[in-house]
């Protein structure tokens, strides 16, 4: 036998049994004594079984609905379960942020400072981190895939985001230990121009620009070596001599690791490492994160 019961129609059934009675059940349920006593009997007939004895001494269970009451009630608390589950799942949901980031912001102990802020202001706040790959210059932003997002300044449509300015940094330029320059204290841009430099994607768009350092070069464009995705693949390109690359100073010994060095540079802009997110997101969670890091770094406010 096949059929498809209502779970409001098992929530009636138990109801009444456990009353003994329609009009106290209807009461129980907030509906209405005829509605109730309706629904009953279209249970029945799904069921091809009278469930309750109806007589003058009142309503009484019948073998069938007997047998069918344990069952019943099993069933309604797997749905409370299911429904709470379900609850609370949708609840974590809202109160869990996905950080994104394409390199670690771990600057001086930022992102368990940010959450130590984060917490004065929340109870409950899941925080997610995803790393993002080098293509995607929002780190997540774009597509939605994070909520906010450690990002290397300039964004790409930069109108649709704003940002806290955490850090400032002098670029440096890394290249191999054996390099004619990699004997110098410090190195002149001008001296960098004919060199092949390793490039971001071209997704990457006005980010790949800035690495280039397009604005010091006077119009003379840039030598490519290789486009480079990752940590890892700057450093293996680096050390085949494939070129060099401007990198912030914190992050200078992610690929310092042998045979690389880094050196000063004179004749560019400091980079700057900001927290992004979406300009018309306003959720509360967003909001504390933004908060907590300006609390944690004395950050400067943009867009």
């Amino acid at each position: 036998m096949v059929m498809d019961v209502h779970g409001r129609d098992l929530r009636y059934f138990v109801a009444v049994a456990e009353e003994s009675h329609f009009t106290r059940a209807a009461e129980r349920l907030y509906v209405s004594q005829p509605a109730l006593s309706k629904q009953i009997r279209m249970l029945e007939r799904q069921l091809g079984a009278e469930l309750f004895v109806r007589d003058r001494q009142g309503v009484r269970l019948t073998p069938a609905g007997s047998a069918l009451l344990p069952h019943a009630r099993r069933v309604l608390d797997a749905w409370d379960t299911a429904a709470e589950e379900v609850e609370r799942a949708v609840r974590e949901q809202r109160e869990t942020l996905v950080v994104g980031m394409s390199t670690s912001p771990g600057r001086s102990g930022l992102l368990p400072s940010v959450r130590s802020r984060l917490s004065e202001l929340r109870d409950v706040a899941n925080v997610r981190l995803r790393q993002v790959p080098w293509d995607d210059p929002t780190a997540g932003l774009a597509d939605g895939a994070c909520d906010v997002a450690f990002v290397w300044l300039p964004l790409p449509a930069a109108e649709r985001y704003r940002w806290l300015v955490v850090a400032s940094e002098p670029r440096l330029v890394a290249l191999p230990e054996s390099h004619p320059l990699a004997a110098r204290e410090e190195v002149d841009f001008a001296e960098l121009l004919d060199e092949p430099f390793l490039a971001l994607p071209e997704s990457a768009g006005p980010l790949r620009d800035f690495w280039l350092a397009l604005d010091a070069r006077e119009g003379r464009p840039p030598r490519i070596g290789a486009e480079i995705s990752s940590t890892e693949e700057t450093y293996e390109a680096l050390v085949d001599g494939r070129g060099v690359v401007l990198v912030a100073t914190g992050n200078a010994p992610l690929i310092t690791l042998g045979g690389v060095v880094t050196r000063p540079v004179r004749g560019i802009t400091p980079s700057r490492l900001a927290l992004a997110w979406r300009a018309d997101d306003r959720g509360p969670l967003v909001r504390d994160y933004v908060r907590a890091c300006e609390r944690a770094t004395g950050g400067v406010m943009g867009a």
